[in-house]
């Protein structure tokens, strides 16, 4: 199509991987595809590398709502992001070259830190003690004082997000076409004082969700993004919601995401 036929590659900057992401762009060319040096004048953005490569190729390039993302593997299997083989590019080619491609959306969070600006996660955010203690957040949901969560924290995560660090924890698989987000707790501590639910639960994106940390001495709490570590030095209010944005990926047959799960996982 000739509307997807601008291509910007996105990789690690060692040289292994460069020397594979110079011979993925020959093959594209070879194709009739055309290489940019801007990722804002790609129709497609592609990542090399591993689902970790693919999470910050979308971070890196905005998010871009008008462009297509395709990730290839180089670890031998395709992961969640990753559909494509760096062994198979014929594959990824004869695939977004057709008239009729399909488009998978995956949902993101949005994510807003006292005063600073609004930031997307595709997989998942997540606030932790920085120090040797645990800390107190007040979880509201819809303005209103869910519970007082005293422990080591919390993990927000999107539908395909839940299959990463969320599930490291126990939290729930949650199927991508359903529009919610997931709480996972971090090693919650419960006594007479403090109460929380005591497992992960599943919100609907309608809801309104709000992270409030106690200045009781640790103000300054760890913060993710996906795998990215924010530079925030201090968090006193966390407002999350489901985004009307999505990421935007190429949708192959034979591969759904509970497909992808059962290749990974089972």
């Amino acid at each position: 199509m000739t509307d997807r036929m601008n291509i910007f590659i996105y990789s690690k900057h060692d040289e292994d991987s460069l020397d594979k992401k110079s011979k993925v762009a020959d093959a594209l060319i070879h194709e009739g595809f055309t290489m940019t040096d801007n990722d804002k004048d790609a129709n497609i953005i592609i990542s090399i590398g591993s689902d970790g490569s693919f999470l910050q190729a979308v971070r890196k390039t905005g998010f871009r709502q008008d462009c297509l993302y395709a990730g290839i593997s180089l670890t031998g299997k395709p992961g969640l992001y990753c559909d494509f083989h760096y062994n198979n590019l014929f594959e990824m080619t004869q695939t977004i070259r057709k008239a009729g491609l399909e488009v998978r959306k995956y949902p993101l969070i949005e994510v807003k830190i006292d005063n600073h600006q609004p930031f997307y996660c595709l997989n998942e955010f997540s606030i932790r003690s920085n120090i040797i203690r645990t800390f107190v957040l007040d979880v509201i949901i819809d303005d209103k004082l869910f519970e007082t969560f005293l422990g080591d924290g919390l993990i927000i995560s999107t539908p395909t997000g839940s299959t990463a660090y969320n599930k490291s924890v126990n939290g729930a698989v949650v199927d991508p076409l359903l529009r919610c987000f997931q709480v996972t707790e971090l090693a919650s501590v419960n006594n007479n004082k403090y109460r929380t639910l005591g497992s992960s639960f599943i919100m609907s994106g309608e809801r309104k969700f709000q992270l409030k940390v106690h200045q009781d001495g640790n103000v300054f709490p760890l913060v993710a993004a996906d795998n990215e570590a924010l530079g925030i030095r201090q968090v006193e209010s966390v407002e999350i919601r489901l985004s009307d944005k999505t990421v935007k990926t190429v949708k192959l047959k034979n591969n759904s995401f509970w497909e992808k799960v059962q290749r990974i996982y089972l």
